[in-house]
């Protein structure tokens, strides 16, 4: 498969705070023998919260800000087509549909243990746009600004007046979310440029019902492998998720989520979301979360993200700062995540003050430097961060926050024992 230029930085093995203690694996959860592990904290006293500046934006806070997408219930995701009169649409818009679903669906009930029920209604027809595709202006990180009479403005303005003059169109009312889905010979294939982006949590333009547009999602050019995933990825934003890939000029930091996650990396093979992105959009219940927010010394038993049904906590988070957190997880093969080749603990740095694009999300690599455990490297994975995942035997030590999480034992379903220790 290609490189995809343009969606991510490259990123660097190591730099992350970690102590290895060997790596003999258990075969069996004892049960816990210390401190209770939740004890009397509720789950949100580890959930931080946002500066003023960033509470309405795209953040690791958890729960959405108003104005975005509730995750869980039912969804309803009104999904049109656009092509240009100069790249009219080569292929029906049943297979450009075909391309998202039912797979996005079914990815999203699936991650969310059934508590996202994710509904596409499709206009099926082709809606021509005025003017040819590079009239408009659309290039990489090209926003909505409703004081430009061109861009994603005008192609908003005409996607509302198309649907407006279709008799068998019902309103924009009852629909969550907007999925726009361009011919895919509009603009550059996919693999020279990204052009896929989100327009979240704010009203963009009125509709004839006295609504306005939000939550829309733009989908151009066709995505090599699966190609639904990179619906997954905007339709993230548009539940409140933030770019977990590095967006800012500056060199990118050593490590970043890698491939543990879709708002990381939703190219190459399939991943699930982290669970704190599972505990931000309502899907992890309280009683799967287990909080450490004091200076204590706790035990813990991890069932897998990706294991189906509700049952387990899914989730330990620990708070370290006013708005830090760490968010411990299993992650093993199987279910959504199809890369996974090192089974273990994942530690990951949250901080709700660091903006969309910018590395709100900081993975801990258990095996720094090395060139990762895939057995078949793919370009689109960031192969350092595969064995991040620490295994029976070995303790994620952060001196600056004073936590450490020793990894005890592991049984045959996967679930993990640890020891979180905070001083």
């Amino acid at each position: 498969m290609p490189h995809i230029p343009g969606r991510r930085a490259v990123l660097a093995a190591g730099g992350s705070i970690a102590l290895l203690l060997g790596s003999t694996p258990g075969t069996a959860v004892a049960p816990p023998t210390g401190t209770p592990a939740s004890g009397s904290l509720p789950a949100t006293a580890c959930a931080p919260e946002a500066p003023a500046g960033l509470a309405e934006g795209l953040t690791e806070t958890v729960g959405a800000a108003p104005g975005f997408t509730p995750a869980t219930g039912t969804v309803s995701a009104l999904t049109v087509f656009i092509d240009f009169p100069d790249a009219e649409a080569e292929i029906s818009t049943r297979e450009r549909f075909a391309e998202f679903f039912p797979e996005t669906a079914e990815h999203f009930a699936a991650s969310s243990y059934g508590r996202l029920d994710y509904r596409a209604v499709p206009v099926h027809r082709w809606l021509r746009m005025s003017q040819p595709f590079e009239e408009y202006g659309i290039d990489r990180g090209a926003g909505w600004r409703p004081d430009d009479d061109q861009g994603y403005n005008r192609l908003l303005h005409e996607i509302v007046d198309a649907l407006a003059d279709d008799p068998d169109f019902t309103g924009f009312g009852d629909h969550d979310l907007i999925n726009v889905l361009a011919t895919p010979n509009a603009g550059p294939p996919a693999t020279q440029q990204v052009l896929s982006v989100t327009f979240p949590g704010r009203d963009l333009v009125p509709t004839p019902d006295g609504g306005a547009l939000r939550n829309v999602s733009f989908i151009w050019s066709h995505q090599p492998g699966d190609p639904y995933r990179v619906l997954l990825h905007e339709n993230g934003h548009v539940f409140g998720l933030p770019d977990l890939y590095w967006t800012d000029h500056a060199p990118a930091p050593e490590s970043l989520a890698g491939h543990w996650d879709v708002m990381e990396q939703d190219w190459g093979p399939g991943n699930d979301f982290l669970a704190w992105h599972k505990w931000k959009l309502g899907w992890l219940s309280a009683e799967q979360v287990e909080c450490v927010a004091e200076a204590t010394t706790t035990e813990h038993v991890l069932t897998p993200v990706g294991a189906p049904g509700t049952d387990g906590t899914r989730l330990v988070a620990v708070r370290t700062g006013e708005h830090e957190a760490l968010a411990v997880e299993v992650r093993a093969p199987g279910g959504l995540d199809d890369v996974v080749c090192r089974p273990g603990v994942l530690v990951s740095r949250i901080s709700t003050d660091t903006a969309s694009g910018l590395g709100p999300v900081r993975v801990a690599d258990a095996t720094p430097d090395s060139a990762g455990c895939q057995p078949t490297p793919d370009p689109q994975v960031t192969a350092e961060l595969t064995d991040a995942p620490f295994v029976p035997g070995e303790t994620f030590n952060d001196r600056d926050a004073r936590v450490s999480v020793h990894v005890l034992d592991a049984d045959d379903d996967g679930r993990h024992r640890i020891r979180v220790t905070r001083w």
